[in-house]
């Protein structure tokens, strides 16, 4: 399996991260409970989270303030982390223990792309950036969360994803993906 829509949704991510400016931090998300700042160090924090599931390390918890410092060199270190760890030989096949069961790496990789890329999209939303992005890899984990997730993942805050929401008829494939798991769009 290629890990191509992970690299794509990496430059996706990257590509919202450089235009954020400090004055955006403190901004309301989409996700409720985070703002700019927060989203930021969950974003580059994922990217670690992705790296110790790789590695068979359980996730740290406390994790920097990468907000406050070069959020962008920090997401590129993580990220490219992550991608080499997806690369190596033999990890689509593997079976991971992740906080909240098993899984193949396959699977693994469909998960970092989607949390990475949705909250790319929950960035760029917030910070007034085009939420068009990468319309192949949406379409694509559009129809993989339409197939796994499943309506017992839904709820309201503190659940993984929120109630479904309805897209605009015309509305780009990223926003979909978006209303799918449950932001307004």
């Amino acid at each position: 399996m290629s890990t191509q829509p992970l690299e794509q949704t990496i430059a996706a991510t990257r590509g919202v991260l450089v235009n954020v400016t400090p004055d955006q931090l403190g901004q309301p998300t989409p996700c409720a409970s985070w703002d700019v700042a927060a989203l930021i160090n969950h974003i580059v924090g994922g990217q670690h989270f992705f790296v110790a599931g790789l590695e068979g390390e359980p996730p740290t918890g406390e994790q920097p303030d990468f907000a406050a410092g070069d959020f962008v060199a920090a997401f590129d270190d993580a990220s490219s982390a992550c991608l080499s760890g997806f690369q190596a030989e033999g990890a689509m096949e593997k079976m991971y223990k992740l906080p909240f069961g098993e899984m193949p790496g396959a699977a693994f990789m469909g998960l970092a792309c989607t949390d990475t890329f949705q909250h790319a999209w929950d960035l760029a939303k917030a910070t007034g950036q085009s939420t068009d992005l990468v319309p192949e890899v949406a379409e694509a984990l559009l129809a993989q969360s339409r197939r796994f997730i499943q309506e017992s993942f839904r709820g309201p805050e503190g659940a993984p994803f929120g109630p479904e929401q309805t897209a605009p008829a015309d509305a780009a494939p990223a926003d979909q993906l978006a209303a799918f798991l449950g932001r307004t769009v």
